[in-house]
């Protein structure tokens, strides 16, 4: 099988390498004898056209989902590096009972946004910056955001939160990432991940998670 990776090259990525989700990506898709083709965004649509080569599946970087969503024709699985992390060694049902939870968020409610590492910040942050203004604008909401990095404490009681959106969690463990979202699930708090909360306030949540589940209803049934 041939796997498509789209892996934008922008003010994020790293110098001279590649995150390391996409590098497990590439060595999980090397393990099972499939085939990896790693591109930028904005050749696929040429790659594509010029090859004829029909991915058996494409994953791509969350924070592009709009466009991949637009370039991929809808009879090839998408999802992103994220989602994939979220079944590997997350929650993954409780992600996807939590996740449609976002469009319930009311005025005034705090989201806690869980780092599972220390990293160098961008101006345009993903957990810091885009997700908190992604979520605040497909809301319409004023919503308060604690970010937390690495394996710090909470700045406050679990309960004071309406939501929990982790990392994928690249470098740590899963055992530690389920002990990280515990206490929320304990508390009833939904709890969601970087790449499904992406899909959902850009309107692509099914088709994202469909490579993985079998979910009912279509990509606007509750835009």
């Amino acid at each position: 099988d041939i796997v498509l990776l789209i892996t934008p090259i922008d003010v994020e990525a790293p110098a001279g390498r590649l995150i390391l989700p996409q590098v497990q990506s590439i060595r999980d898709i090397l393990d099972n004898d499939a085939v990896a083709i790693v591109l930028k965004e904005r050749e696929v649509d040429s790659f594509l056209r010029r090859t004829g080569i029909k991915p058996a599946l494409v994953v791509t970087d969350s924070q592009i989902f709009n466009k991949a969503d637009a370039m991929i024709p809808k009879d090839i699985p998408l999802t992103s590096f994220s989602i994939v992390l979220a079944k590997h060694k997350g929650d993954f049902e409780n992600y996807i009972k939590g996740t449609p939870k976002i469009s319930d968020l009311k005025n005034g409610d705090r989201v806690l946004v869980l780092e599972s590492c220390s990293h160098h910040q961008s101006c345009d942050d993903i957990g810091r910056v885009k997700i908190p203004r992604w979520l605040s604008n497909f809301t319409g909401k004023k919503l308060e955001f604690d970010v937390v990095a690495g394996l710090d404490k909470l700045p406050r009681d679990i309960n004071e939160y309406a939501l929990l959106v982790q990392c994928g969690g690249c470098m740590i463990t899963m055992k530690q990432v389920v002990n990280r979202l515990k206490p929320a699930i304990d508390a009833g708090i939904p709890i969601t991940n970087y790449g499904m909360a992406i899909a959902w306030v850009m309107g692509i949540y099914h088709r994202a998670v469909a490579p993985f589940i079998n979910i009912n209803g279509d990509s606007t049934d509750y835009l």
